[in-house]
């Protein structure tokens, strides 16, 4: 039976962020069924899911509440709309729950299927604003350097990193991309991370004086990079880079779709780093990936300068066929009252010591530069050099191939950019499993010492 689903696999998916021609040689990795923060493959191998699938699966992979959520809503209404003024109990009660729990200036809730479309909506919810505020030159967005927002044709433009834009034509809108907070790399020497955060908000002034303020709309930043090597920002950061964008009325959109939901030991990355967004987009932790759907929110006032556009233009003319399917907010709500209910939040908070340790320990690796994260999310970054911080070639894949030696050790983990690896396992993983995943990473990290040595 394996050897017909490898085939067929080959045959006939076409899968994302693969090689296409070297899928045609390399068996692909199956996936067979799930228990709490364990995976097994088609091989009977039984791994931790090192990074809760693509940073989402936070209650693990056997949550019957989600199941049997699911299971009500299908047998009692499997569909309905939004369009046009008509509803559904779940996704009323999953719009009041996530302005409920939300940073306290958010006021409503748009829902949609994925993080990439939560980005797009943001970013056609900012355009619809300033048009009805009469400003229809103030469009550009600001981006960061290895930021990931997203594939979609304008998600994939405010993504920084060249492998989600190269051969698609992007950027496709108006964006610019600015400095990547990353102090252990760009920090100068003797500069405080405080000091750091100010030369990189001097730098955005810079850049958008520059660019001509009144035609920048928007700042969309990640509390953590995740994506782009899960990337924790310099103390300060986050007020700083905001007192810039206050002047020059731009607004602030904070995507939430990693960080969102206890990841960083709060309940949203803005709280933990001091954001105050005028936006946010949210998905993956919102079901606990069990079924897709996503969210943007937004304040009061942005709101009623679409109500007014809304006026203007004689309806607010967007929306998708599953936006808030009744069924995915369902199994969200029930993902909500869980974090509530066996506090999650705390649950993090009580772990991310023995987390942080962990990377501390890990960080004195003869091949470990930095470890960095916050709350159950954090990385390794790879180096040659630990005194000069000089990299392997990209081309070695250095830390593609210690995520290979993760899972002989049944750990599942995840190669970023910048030769990092990262980690972000399920929220529900205790302080034995944690310990667990440390010593498999640091068995793998000596396989690949050894291998180059």
């Amino acid at each position: 039976m394996r050897n017909s689903y490898v085939e067929s696999d080959k045959q006939y998916v076409l899968h994302p962020y693969t090689n296409l021609s070297a899928h045609q040689t390399l068996d692909p990795f199956i996936i067979t069924h799930g228990e709490g923060i364990y995976v097994w493959d088609d091989k009977g191998n039984k791994l931790i899911e090192g990074m809760s699938g693509l940073w989402c699966a936070s209650l693990g992979f056997s949550e019957q509440r989600l199941t049997e959520a699911a299971t009500r809503q299908m047998q009692k209404l499997p569909y309905s709309h939004l369009f046009s003024h008509r509803s559904t109990e779940p996704a009323i009660e999953l719009s009041e729950k996530l302005v409920s729990i939300a940073p306290d200036n958010m006021a409503r809730a748009f829902l949609v299927n994925s993080g990439s479309e939560a980005v797009d909506m943001a970013i056609k919810m900012v355009w619809y604003y300033n048009n009805a505020l009469g400003r229809p030159k103030k469009k550009k967005i600001i981006a960061r350097k290895r930021a990931y927002h997203g594939i979609t044709v304008a998600a994939g433009s405010l993504t920084g990193l060249p492998y989600v834009q190269d051969g698609f034509d992007l950027p496709a809108i108006p964006v610019m991309h600015t400095a990547t907070p990353h102090y252990y790399r760009e920090g100068l020497p003797g500069e405080s991370e405080d000091d750091y955060s100010t030369r990189l908000a001097t730098i955005l002034e810079t850049e958008i004086q520059a660019e001509d303020p009144d035609t920048i709309a928007a700042f969309i930043a990640e509390p953590i990079m995740g994506a782009g090597g899960v990337i924790v920002p310099p103390a300060g950061y986050f007020e700083k880079i905001q007192a810039v964008l206050k002047k020059h009325d731009i607004l602030l959109i904070c995507d939430e779709v990693i960080c969102g939901f206890a990841r960083t030991g709060e309940m949203f990355g803005s709280t933990t780093f001091n954001a105050q967004p005028d936006l946010m987009t949210v998905a993956k932790q919102l079901s606990s990936a069990y079924l897709p759907i996503g969210g943007v929110l937004l304040t009061e006032a942005v709101y009623e300068a679409m109500q007014k556009g809304s006026d203007q233009y004689g309806m607010f003319g967007t929306g998708n066929t599953y936006g808030g399917h009744p069924v995915a907010a369902a199994v969200a709500v029930e993902t909500l009252n869980i974090y509530q209910e066996r506090d999650i939040v705390n649950h993090v908070k009580g772990l991310s010591g023995q987390f942080q340790a962990g990377l501390e320990r890990l960080a004195e690796h003869p091949l470990v530069g930095q470890g960095r994260g916050a709350g159950l999310i954090g990385a390794l970054e790879i180096v040659r050099n630990k005194e000069t911080k000089e990299q392997y070639p990209a081309g070695d894949k250095v830390a593609a191939q210690i995520a290979n030696f993760a899972r002989n050790h049944n750990l599942i983990l995840r190669p970023t950019p910048g030769d990092s690896v990262a980690l972000c396992p399920p929220l529900i993983i205790d302080d034995k499993e944690l310990a667990l995943v440390f010593d498999r990473l640091e068995a793998a990290l000596n396989d690949m010492h050894q291998l180059l040595v």
